[in-house]
Parts: structure tokens; sequence; C-alpha cells
């Protein structure tokens, strides 16, 4: 069913996404679908202008409650005007790639990897664990750290033997060495991923979109093509942006 000519199901994920309720895998499939849908993009852009305006509203209302006498709460910074403002960041960093279905733009390979943070609470987490290793090594990558942030993944990687993660740990050290422009040790540990046998299928699919972009990077433009292809024969939450890029670059 179509409301405002925007599918009501992603409109309702939509509305989810702005409100911070979506875990990553359901974002990155929102994604998907938002890159070739413009009418759902606008929807997207409006909710989140008009939450971000709703917040700065209620700031204004509380500083009055405030000159008052009424006591200021937290209640002004609700998580929905951070989702709002990280939904707004999103687009704008997304712009390059949502641009790829006009003719006058020509495809370019993503400026950076987002980082994923677990999600779980710090006192939750085995401080010896590989996710808290990855916590770490983000936490170091995002200081500028990123040669320290690679030696603790690399170190990690010479204790485990669990393929899933493995596959994490390689995942955010390329992902990490890519946002460092050092993209022939990035596409090294994408490889890895890609060439290991593992069972999760996002990991799969965002290693064969990460390394079709590293290759992209390094004007490896044949193997580029063919991760992207890898990318989009696995039909998941990247298939629609890597049919996009390989039509973009089928054209050129």
């Amino acid at each position: 069913m179509k409301r405002n000519g925007i599918d009501t199901y992603i409109e309702r994920k939509i509305d989810l996404y702005v409100n911070g309720k979506l875990d990553q895998h359901q974002i990155d499939e929102l994604w998907s679908v938002l890159i070739q849908d413009e009418s759902a993009l606008d929807y997207l852009k409006t909710v989140a202008n008009l939450k971000e305006l709703a917040g700065r509203e209620r700031e204004q209302y509380t500083d009055k409650a405030l000159q008052s006498g009424y006591e200021r709460t937290n209640e002004s910074h609700t998580p929905w005007i951070v989702a709002a403002a990280a939904a707004v960041l999103l687009i704008i960093g997304s712009w390059g790639v949502l641009q790829l279905d006009r003719a006058d733009q020509q495809p370019e390979p993503i400026a950076q990897i987002e980082l994923d943070y677990y999600r779980s609470g710090e006192s939750s987490i085995d401080p010896t664990s590989d996710e808290a290793v990855i916590r770490e090594a983000i936490i170091l990558a995002n200081r500028g750290e990123h040669l320290m942030a690679i030696d603790l993944l690399e170190e990690e990687l010479e204790s485990t033997s669990d393929s899933y993660s493995r596959s994490q740990l390689f995942l955010n050290a390329g992902s990490i060495l890519y946002n460092n422009s050092s993209y022939t040790e990035a596409a090294s540990r994408f490889e890895r991923i890609v060439n290991e046998e593992i069972g999760d299928l996002l990991i799969q699919e965002r290693a064969w979109w990460y390394l079709g972009n590293t290759y992209f990077q390094l004007n490896r433009m044949d193997e580029a093509l063919q991760a992207f292809r890898r990318a989009y024969e696995l039909n998941g939450a990247y298939s629609r942006v890597a049919e996009s890029y390989l039509k973009a670059l089928a054209a050129e």
C-alpha cells in the first residue's frame, strides 16, 4: 500500500529510523531502498528536519519556563532529537551515493566507512572479548590513532580462531585502513573475509561492497566491478546500491 507516493511499510521504517529504533542491519536495508526512491528520501529529510525543529522549539519553551521559575529538566534532550540530527548528517554524508541515478554525476567510491559501535552496555562487555577490543580500536581510530587501532585488532586476530570473530576484526581493520587512505592494506583485510568461510551473510555482503570501493580507490576497475557484482548477487542490504554502481560504471 502506498500513501503520498511512498510505500507505507517504508514510511513506517523511516519513522522508526528517525526515532533511533532501528539496528544497524535494518538501517542498511532501509538505505538500500532510499538510494533508489527519491520520494522516500524526501520524506526522510522532511521528517528529520521537523524533528530537529521540534527539538529547538521545545528548548525555547523550556528556557521560557526557567525564566518563570520552573526547574529545567533533561527532558528537552530526548533521544529522537539526537536521532534526527544523525539522520540529517547521514543524508549529507551519503549524498554522493544518492546522486548516482542523475545523468550529470559520475560514480565515485565512498569517502568513508562508518565505524559501528556495539550497542550493549559497557558493564555487560567482557573487557577481554573481541567485542571490547573492537570497541577500543574504534575509539582509538576516531581519535586519529589509526596505527594503534590496527595493532590492537591484529593482535586480537592472532589469538582467535572463531570465524565470525575473525570476520568482524578484519572488517573493522579494513574499514579503519580505508578511512586512513591505506587502500592496498584495506583491500587485503576485506579479501580475507570474502576468501574465508563465514556464515554471516551481511558481513560477506559488506565485505564485498567495501572491497569494491577499495578497488575503485586503487583504480583496479575490473576487480571493483567483480566485487560490486558479488555484493549485488548476494541480494541483501547492499544489493541495490551495488547495482547502481554497476549500471553507472557500465555506462561510462
